[in-house]
């Protein structure tokens, strides 16, 4: 016989250098240690209602392609966060894997060069030290969770992480939810299913044994506690929006026996927005009339946001415009913080 049984599709298997490795060689300071301690700590106060006044803001590029893009972006936005802190707590998007409905570029892990290879270990090296930087620069971070081997090498960096909508009706993702030291939102289905982000959180909720790696890169059995801190993240689906009043107070009946005080956030891009970046400003400014008028299950909002406006077309070989993102569209840095400046305004003029 000499068809093999195995790997009968696999062109190569090459080791990935174990998250140990990639952590002594990129260890976190004790600066980036403790803004991530604060972070979480104040996401799980506007989570269970002991901060009641703020809102958590969740901006920044769609993906990060351009590390010097990412730290520009970061230094432009700390200044903000921090005049804003007692209105928002404002958190910056640095997504490094990207979830594809066909296929195309899946983040900077996967394919760090933009050029084919799929130089993975550079990528998982590199998505760490962007991280790194920006956490020591005062800027806490925010990323999606995808692979499910990811987090063992960059999840000490990270204050709040979603489980996207593709991924939310994933049992691995639950499991890994259940597992993560931070907050995590659960994204409505694609097609816009309530039910699935609702089942994903009591899943999450639960303790769960799986399959994977310690700190040394070994097969391991995982055996987690079960994770308190999560929510909902209503981003439309299926052609249609679903962060109006209606939407929201459905939602906040469906995760009512979930012991989470301000249990939703709106994605204000996606379908909330018909995949319009510029419209992501309204659906801010709507969501901000709910949470003054007293929706207090409302707990953030999330913004895709760059340096400049828009997208363009990534194609190997050809140049790309600086600050512009490749994936979807996105508010410029201008009218970004003009909304956030806005947004905090109308919090403070909120009735008591």
């Amino acid at each position: 016989m000499n068809r093999p049984i195995d790997n009968q599709h696999v062109l190569d298997i090459n080791a990935l250098p174990s998250p140990r490795a990639i952590k002594t060689k990129l260890p976190i300071t004790d600066e980036a240690a403790a803004l991530v301690v604060e972070t979480r700590e104040a996401i799980r106060r506007i989570l269970h209602g002991q901060d009641r006044d703020r809102l958590l803001v969740i901006v920044g590029p769609c993906s990060i392609h351009d590390p010097e893009a990412a730290y520009e972006y970061a230094a432009k936005l700390k200044p903000v966060a921090e005049t804003l802190r007692d209105r928002l707590l404002i958190v910056m998007r640095t997504y490094f894997e990207k979830p594809r409905t066909t296929v195309g570029w899946k983040g900077l892990i996967n394919d760090p060069h933009l050029d084919g290879t799929y130089d993975i270990a550079a990528g998982m090296e590199l998505a760490r030290t962007i991280l790194l930087k920006i956490n020591q620069s005062g800027m806490p971070c925010a990323t999606e969770l995808l692979d499910p081997i990811s987090p063992q090498y960059i999840a000490d960096l990270i204050s709040w992480s979603a489980i996207g909508a593709r991924t939310t009706e994933s049992q691995t993702h639950r499991e890994l939810a259940s597992g993560v030291s931070m907050p995590v939102g659960f994204k409505n289905g694609t097609e816009g299913s309530l039910q699935v982000a609702v089942n994903a959180m009591t899943s999450a909720r639960a303790p769960h044994h799986f399959v994977g790696i310690n700190a040394e890169g070994q097969s391991s059995i995982i055996r987690t506690a079960g994770n308190p801190d999560r929510h909902i993240v209503l981003r439309g689906g299926g052609g249609k929006t679903n962060y109006e009043a209606e939407h929201v107070a459905k939602a906040e009946a469906a995760v009512a026996g979930e012991g989470i005080a301000r249990s939703i956030m709106i994605d204000c891009s996606h379908d909330n927005s018909s995949k319009d970046h510029k419209r992501q400003s309204l659906v801010a400014r709507d969501v901000l009339r709910q949470f003054r008028e007293g929706r207090h299950s409302i707990m953030g909002l999330m913004l895709e946001s760059n340096l400049n406006p828009g997208k363009q077309s990534w194609k190997q070989g050809v140049t790309l415009a600086h600050g512009v993102s490749i994936t979807d569209a996105c508010l410029g840095w201008d009218e970004t913080a003009a909304l956030l400046n806005e947004l905090a305004d109308s919090i403070a003029a909120k009735p008591a």
